[in-house]
Order: structure tokens, then C-alpha cells, then sequence
């Protein structure tokens, strides 16, 4: 395991955040930048902050020493926040979607990137067996004391379609797999509709939520990182991969994800079929 010089590290995203903030973007790109080679697993997301001021190109997807940090920091007061104050309320705007399209009720849902369980929620009247995983150890404490699932793992969402497998060996698939404020932190979507459409029973669901942003920002791209530091993808490109990996889409609606800065987030709820 390579050894990581912390106050250097420290040093350097410091660094980084006051040149950011007093507008010297070259200059806090050369401290970020500094800080990636100290530590590449980049636990403090520099390199999404270099894609967000335009000093590189969009990753593939955030690091997920930088997805668990940022969550297990917040763990205790994460509802507050994203509830409250910034109006969050995908998870009820998917059952309710859910509800309008006739679907359930469910034998088997996954709940991907749980957080806290607000999902697992607004779904706990419509599903036989709750599974929840996300990648923050504490936001999955939080959520096992809502008492709302069966089972909480924590983990990354696409290696856990990936990968995971009952304790005998066996093998399991879901009905219903949800994922609400997943792809913000993912940006390229195909390793994760992929994998959902082979976790899914047949013409089971995938229900997701994305923000966007307007056509002459993403310029032609299918996926950038925005300046509030998240991914964007644009329409077009979730109905290709979508089609391309076998799913019929029954709902792409817009809708605010949050409120940031007194400003809404725009972004899409979009409900699939695998098709049979």
C-alpha cells in the first residue's frame, strides 16, 4: 500500500480551494493537480474540480474514495440537508410515477445508492424484500435504523450488480432497481445500465433519476461534469444506451432534482422496461 504524505496532501487541496475561490483558476489547477499525484485515489474529488473550472476533461465517473467521504462526512445531517434545504423529493416523485404507469407491487426491489433510505421509504408499501447498498459506511448506518429493508450492504453501485451474490453462492435478480441520485456521480452510464439490465427479471424496471444541462453548455457531449461539481447527461444519450441495452423507456420526465444556491436543478426521472 502506498504511502500517502497527508500534510501535503492537505497542503495542496487547500491550496487549491482559496486560489479557486479568489478566481486564480490556472494556479488552483496546478495545486489540484499536485494533490492528484500525491494521493490518485483522490479522496477530495480534484478531478472533478478541474473538469467543473474547465482545466480537464470530464472523467468517466466521480472517485469513490471522494463519493464515500463526501457522504460519510455529512451522514448525521444528510436528510436535513437534502431535504430540507434543498428540497429534495425524487424518491416520491418515482412512486408516484411508478404508481401513475401501474407498476408494482414488487417482489424484489434494489434500492442503489440508498443514502439514508428515502427511497426505500416511499417504496416500503409496494415491495416484498427492500435491498439497499451504497458506498458510505455511515449513511448505511442511518438508513438500516429506518428499519426499511432486509438487507444493507455497503458498496459501489455498478460492482455490486456486478459482482454480488447470496451467502450460499446463489445467484440474485431483482424486479424493480432504482437508482435516485445515482448517475450525478457517475457520468459515463453504460457500466451501470448494462449491469442493471442483467440484474433485472424479465421485463423487470429501472428507474433512475440525472441532472442536465442546456444543449449549447454539453455542446455534442454525452456526459459532462457542471459547475456544481456533478454529471450532467444529456437526452439523447440515455436513449441510446438505454435501447442499446435492451429497454423500452415508459417515462423521461423533467423535473427540479434540488434547489442549489436559490436556483432549481433540472434533470430527468426516467422509468425502463427490459424488454423481454
Amino acid at each position: 500500500m502506498t504511502h500517502v504524505d497527508e500534510d501535503a496532501l492537505a497542503e495542496a487541496y487547500n491550496k487549491g480551494l482559496e486560489l479557486e475561490k479568489a478566481g486564480q483558476l490556472d494556479e488552483a489547477a496546478e495545486a489540484y493537480r499536485t494533490a492528484l499525484a500525491l494521493d490518485p485515489s483522490d479522496p477530495g474529488g480534484v478531478s472533478i474540480r478541474l473538469a467543473a473550472m474547465g482545466r480537464a476533461a470530464s472523467p468517466e465517473r466521480m472517485p469513490e474514495a471522494y463519493v464515500a467521504t463526501l457522504f460519510d462526512q455529512h451522514a448525521d445531517v444528510f436528510d436535513d440537508i437534502l431535504v430540507e434545504q434543498l428540497g429534495y423529493c425524487v424518491p416520491v416523485l418515482l412512486r408516484e410515477k411508478a404508481r401513475a404507469l401501474g407498476l408494482g407491487p414488487f417482489a424484489r426491489l434494489l434500492d442503489l445508492g440508498c443514502g439514508t433510505g428515502l427511497t426505500g421509504v416511499a417504496f416500503s408499501d409496494c415491495a416484498d424484500h427492500l435491498t439497499g447498498v451504497d458506498l458510505s459506511e455511515q449513511i448505511v448506518e442511518v438508513a438500516y435504523d429506518r428499519e426499511v429493508y432486509e438487507d444493507l450492504y455497503v458498496g459501489e453501485a455498478v460492482s455490486f450488480l456486478q459482482e454480488f451474490e447470496e451467502e450460499d453462492g446463489t445467484r440474485s435478480d431483482w424486479d424493480f432497481i432504482a437508482a435516485t441520485d445515482v448517475f450525478p456521480y457517475l457520468g459515463a452510464i453504460e457500466p451501470i445500465v448494462r449491469a442493471a439490465a442483467n440484474r433485472l427479471t424479465e421485463q423487470g424496471i429501472f428507474a433512475f433519476s440525472t441532472e442536465t444541462l442546456p444543449a449549447e453548455v454539453l455542446n455534442g457531449r454525452d456526459y459532462m461534469v457542471g459547475r456544481k461539481q456533478r454529471f450532467a447527461q444529456s437526452d439523447d444519450y440515455l436513449k441510446r444506451v438505454l435501447a442499446s441495452e435492451g429497454f423500452d423507456i415508459l417515462a423521461m420526465d423533467p423535473i427540479t432534482v434540488r434547489m442549489e444556491d436559490g436556483e432549481p436543478v433540472p434533470g430527468h426521472l426516467v422509468v425502463a422496461r427490459r424488454r423481454p
